[in-house]
């Protein structure tokens, strides 16, 4: 019942923190529990700094993984993603970075304009939701669904389209109080990056 989801200097996701020491076990002792250590300043840096960098992405600056620590890891990918299936279907779709609904039965718009881009593509509808589930991997750079939505992307429109942007993403939280978005949080950060990376040249 607890509102408060993220903690620490880094402001990590609870859940993720717990999730991670399944998969990778925390190298200090503690007392307490995960959450309890994600408030301290060794373990928010810790899983903070995990969050950040532990997954491999081919995005050419910074910033988008600075969007992905706010918005979900490979964010940045799967909102470019959308932006091509939306340039393929003629569809405007919330470039979120959320391929598919996880809170209820419903299928995502984003799935749903790739059904009906199945023939074009030459997948089933079995088989684009079984790449979509790779969404939050590495692995589903390397889908068919991937390289041939961003093939036929190019194609129609002419150009080479980006593989990551910024995810379109407000910000809620009981610790906001003003209009903020995932992409202010990234510019931002992004800022305070390129200043410390100038100050060692």
């Amino acid at each position: 019942k607890n509102p408060i989801r993220t903690g620490g200097p880094m402001q990590v996701s609870i859940d993720f923190a717990q999730n991670h020491v399944k998969a990778w076990p925390y190298p200090y002792t503690y007392k307490g529990s995960i959450r309890q250590e994600v408030f301290t300043r060794r373990g928010g840096l810790y899983f903070g700094i995990a969050n950040l960098l532990q997954y491999r992405v081919n995005y050419p600056q910074m910033k988008y993984r600075f969007a992905d620590f706010n918005a979900g890891r490979y964010s940045s990918r799967n909102a470019a993603f959308q932006a091509a299936v939306s340039a393929l279907s003629k569809k405007k779709l919330v470039l979120d970075g959320d391929l598919l609904v996880y809170t209820s039965n419903k299928t995502s718009s984003s799935q749903q304009q790739l059904i009906k881009l199945a023939p074009r593509l030459g997948l089933s509808a079995k088989a684009i939701e079984r790449d979509l589930q790779l969404e939050k991997s590495e692995a589903f750079y390397q889908t068919a669904l991937f390289k041939k939505v961003f093939d036929l992307a190019n194609q129609q429109t002419g150009k080479n389209l980006p593989q990551q942007i910024m995810p379109q993403i407000k910000l809620v939280s009981p610790k906001i109080t003003r209009k903020l978005t995932t992409q202010w949080f990234a510019e931002r950060v992004n800022g305070r990056y390129q200043t410390c990376m100038n100050r060692q040249k």
